[in-house]
């Protein structure tokens, strides 16, 4: 059964269509959200109790834990970026649009997370059926994101959302990947915000 036919033709498609590892050959020592939208991130790991051995996912430089977990692996596209993730205890280059398996063995962590990166993926729901193979039962994953992208990068369906549709399109990615309980959406900065808007939508491997 092909888990992604309930969303419409194209939606997975982008205006750039080239390999990723030569977009991100060069390092972006930057944040791509502000400090209101990261501190939004670190509340939302300590509110979820994130620790212990930890993936995160399509990660740089940064991680934006409030306190780093006690073991954190972090996974992306350009080796000069992991390196200077201060918080990281072990590093891994890997193009999941390329190769969506996870290059972990099966229940390797206690939990995963995704920031400001989840609208790049082009085969969503074969990553977050991996995630939840790597994961042990019970394990969490927490997708954070905003309203800002590179938007050659992004997929189509993403920039065709709106936030709300967002927050209901990685919610679909959790149930049609299997594996999950019930995803939870929520925006976690104020409605009147007036900075980068935070939202994540996140769940538990089912036991």
């Amino acid at each position: 059964m092909d888990r992604a036919a309930a969303f419409p033709p194209g939606f997975f498609d982008r205006a750039d269509p080239s390999p990723d590892s030569a977009f991100y050959s060069w390092p972006r020592l930057v944040t791509h959200i502000d400090g209101d939208a990261i501190a939004a991130v670190g509340a939302l790991y300590e509110e979820l109790a994130i620790s212990g051995r930890v993936l995160d996912l399509m990660s740089s430089w940064v991680s934006h834990f409030a306190q780093a977990p006690e073991h954190l692996t972090v996974l992306g596209m350009n080796a000069v970026e992991l390196a200077q993730n201060r918080q990281a205890r072990a590093a891994v280059v890997h193009d999941l649009n390329r190769s969506p398996a996870l290059p972990f063995a099966a229940e390797s962590f206690d939990a995963a997370v995704c920031c400001v990166s989840v609208d790049y993926l082009v085969h969503p729901i074969e990553v977050f059926t991996d995630v939840a193979r790597v994961l042990r039962p019970g394990g969490l994953f927490a997708c954070t994101f905003s309203n800002r992208c590179f938007p050659t990068r992004a997929i189509r369906g993403w920039l065709e959302s709106t936030d709300a549709q967002h927050l209901a399109i990685v919610a679909e990615y959790f149930r049609r990947s299997g594996g999950w309980d019930e995803p939870v959406a929520d925006r976690r900065t104020p409605p009147d915000h007036r900075g980068d808007p935070l939202f994540a939508v996140w769940a538990r491997r089912s036991a």
